[in-house]
């Protein structure tokens, strides 16, 4: 027998944005990592953070509530998961996608209902800036922060396709546009048989290897140099795409994957992974709010269901396809030459 209606869930959603704002900004003040140094009283945190009197109790009283403190007998903590993820000192911090999302996207999904009208992305390329990835790629400290931020947001995934693929079976693999090359180096530390090869723009290079010396896997890894479009894919036993397509119209997708089969060879695989939407298209939420925050960022680009994906594999001539969930929203899709 159902339940009567409620606005519960229309209210919470309709105004999550006070919540969202609330924790990014919290991560934008440090406010994570100054506990970590030590737990502080409400005072101590105003004076540290140089919040206002007027607002300092409310603002932290409503991250108790929230879930990402914890407070007693006055002294504010950091909750388990704030302390391990939200402290900027610890390698297993992700707040650098939260910093990304307080900096630019939250203004950017200003402009949603205008992006669904017109199809056209909302970022610094519709107000005549230079675009973000232009930007980007032209500052390297600006760089390694959000290459960094990558790593935060895919290092969970990029464990459980270190563990979970049959890495025993192939002896070679490229990461391709492997950012700071987290998932080459978890494939690595995982299977110490393997040798790869981490893909992308020559500017990424420096951050790519300073990662890998901080890990001790240089010996067996390396960065080769390039353009996905322009130039041809390192061959390798095991090609690795981890949210690329999503960024690129259908036909684009489809060229990548071409790619990917031409440099494979027989019996080699094609490993797609990111927030793949359910077949059905009704519960994996994230990877439909990713898609639609692929119609801000990008031209072009949307995400899409294993279904679609594995399709795209069989016309460009892989013999066998899957998909696996990872953690999370995230899942792969694997296709064999």
């Amino acid at each position: 027998m159902s339940k009567n209606p409620t606005p519960d869930q229309i209210m919470q959603i309709g105004l999550g944005f006070w919540a969202s704002k609330t924790l990014l900004s919290a991560v934008e003040m440090e406010l994570f990592t100054e506990l970590a140094r030590h737990p502080a009283s409400g005072e101590a945190l105003r004076d540290r953070l140089g919040l206002h009197p007027r607002s300092s109790r409310d603002f932290l009283d409503a991250l108790v509530a929230l879930g990402f403190l914890e407070r007693s007998d006055g002294v504010y903590r950091n909750t388990p998961s704030t302390e391990l993820f939200l402290d900027k000192r610890k390698p297993s911090y992700i707040g650098g996608i939260l910093e990304m999302a307080n900096h630019r996207l939250y203004r950017f999904w200003g402009g949603l209902t205008d992006a669904l009208r017109t199809g056209q992305l909302q970022n610094e390329a519709k107000s005549g800036e230079m675009p973000f990835f232009q930007a980007l790629y032209a500052d390297r400290a600006r760089l390694k922060g959000f290459l960094a931020a990558m790593t935060g947001i895919s290092h969970g995934a990029n464990l459980a396709i270190a563990k979970q693929f049959p890495w025993h079976e192939h002896e070679t693999f490229v990461d391709v546009g492997t950012a700071q090359g987290d998932l080459a180096v978890q494939i690595a530390l995982a299977n110490e048989h393997l040798t790869g090869v981490g893909f992308d723009l020559p500017e990424v290079a420096p951050v790519f290897e300073e990662y890998l010396e901080h890990n001790g896997v240089q010996e067996r890894l390396r960065f080769a140099a390039g353009d996905f479009f322009a130039d041809e894919l390192p061959e390798a036993d095991v090609l690795v795409m981890g949210h690329i397509l999503h960024d690129w119209s259908l036909d684009e997708k489809r060229t990548l994957i071409s790619k990917a089969h031409e440099a494979l060879p027989e019996g080699g695989a094609l490993i797609v992974y990111e927030s793949i939407i359910d077949d059905d298209r009704s519960k994996n939420a994230f990877g439909l709010l990713m898609s639609l925050n692929m119609l801000i960022e990008t031209e072009h680009g949307f995400d899409y269901t294993a279904a679609d994906c594995m399709g795209w594999m069989t016309d460009a001539g892989f013999s066998t396809t899957r998909a696996e969930h990872l953690i999370g929203p995230d899942s792969m899709v694997i296709g064999v030459k």
